[in-house]
């Protein structure tokens, strides 16, 4: 007799406030065989809150590799398997990546149940464009890979969500004003649902003076949200580019092409100087083609 095959529900637990659990997820919980949790210390006081009893096993990032197979045999021999992470959805920013792409390979029915998200939660009240926008999770530690990855995005037109921790909050935003612009719009969502929620909105520079400042509110968990390029920005990119591009075609070096832009556009040679060496590094690749 074949048996069917169990279910991969991933479940989204509180971020904070116990109150915004559904009752769909309780239900699923309560019939589930198994519970896979990033923390089962964490996760037990949940379980425990909602009058839970359920076997529960830890998945986590350095452990993920090594027992997501078991759990997928779990499933193969019929029994259910909710998947919760410390906080919010499961797999943003959070383990269970490959769980799920291996209960799919298996054809393993995997089922969301939806609540609870950090970014969904901030983004809808910070103010900013909310059609379009990119989910960046956290930004590099070093602050060297953080710029890089911030002056990826200066062009980048929608509007922009980030992750961040107590200890580098304030760098993060000392970056982001320089690398965007101090007077470029942003949301700081700390802490949400939680006690001591606080929403702050106002430019770059404003906002890091005022984390910078106050230590005390360096405290919990960060939410950034960053207005995209408005469209001058986008244009101005474009003429310098296009000026560059003149300039290093007439055998300018990138030094002589920033300098020269620079006092006719009025913009930073340093942020030229960088725009001028990629140029020139593109216009080389396609001569060496």
């Amino acid at each position: 007799m074949s048996i069917h095959k169990g279910t991969l529900y991933v479940v989204a637990t509180p971020i904070g406030n116990l109150e915004d659990i559904s009752r769909r997820a309780v239900e699923t919980l309560a019939r589930a065989d198994l519970i896979v949790a990033e923390d089962t210390r964490h996760s037990g006081l949940l379980l425990q809150r909602l009058g839970l009893n359920v076997p529960m096993q830890s998945l986590h990032d350095f452990n993920e590799r090594g027992k997501t197979e078991a759990i997928i045999q779990t499933l193969l021999t019929g029994r259910q398997v909710a998947l919760i992470s410390d906080a919010g959805t499961p797999l943003i920013c959070d383990p269970g990546y490959r769980l799920v792409q291996r209960a799919i390979a298996e054809s393993i029915n995997v089922i969301p149940i939806p609540g609870p998200c950090a970014l969904i939660a901030a983004l809808s009240v910070a103010g900013l464009p909310t059609d379009r926008f990119l989910f960046n999770g956290f930004a590099p530690e070093r602050g060297s890979a953080r710029r890089e990855l911030l002056e990826s995005l200066t062009q980048f037109p929608s509007t922009m969500v980030f992750y961040e921790t107590p200890h580098r909050i304030a760098d993060f935003l000392s970056d982001a004003a320089v690398v965007f612009g101090a007077g470029r719009q942003a949301c700081v969502a700390r802490e949400i649902t939680k006690k001591f929620e606080s929403i702050y909105r106002d430019s770059l520079g404003n906002l890091h003076q005022l984390l910078a400042g106050h230590p005390e509110i360096q405290r919990g968990e960060f939410v950034v949200i960053i207005q995209g390029a408005v469209e001058a920005e986008v244009r101005s990119r474009a003429e310098q580019t296009r000026l560059l591009k003149i300039l290093l075609g007439n055998s300018l070096s990138v030094k002589q092409a920033a300098a020269i832009a620079s006092e006719i556009t009025g913009s930073g040679r340093r942020e030229l100087y960088k725009l001028a060496l990629e140029i020139a590094q593109n216009m080389r690749a396609g001569d060496d083609q």
